[in-house]
């Protein structure tokens, strides 16, 4: 799945702050934190962050028969 451009709820974009929130987040920084920095002081916003789950890597390995 593919990190949406905006926020589900109030429509702000958030899709270019995925590469350095993930990271961030592997370096080891706190999420509140790394959120805050980032801007995303909505709930709505930050849930979509902390929701989503990479998984284009695992299903690039898939092929159509």
């Amino acid at each position: 799945m593919i990190i949406p451009v905006r926020c589900f709820s109030c429509g702000k974009p958030v899709g270019h702050l995925w590469e350095s929130y993930k990271e961030r987040i592997a370096a080891g920084e706190e999420t509140k934190a790394v959120l805050d920095d980032l801007g995303l002081e909505r709930y709505c916003c930050r849930s979509v962050l902390l929701g989503h789950v990479d998984l284009a890597d695992t299903s690039a390995g898939f092929k159509k028969h």
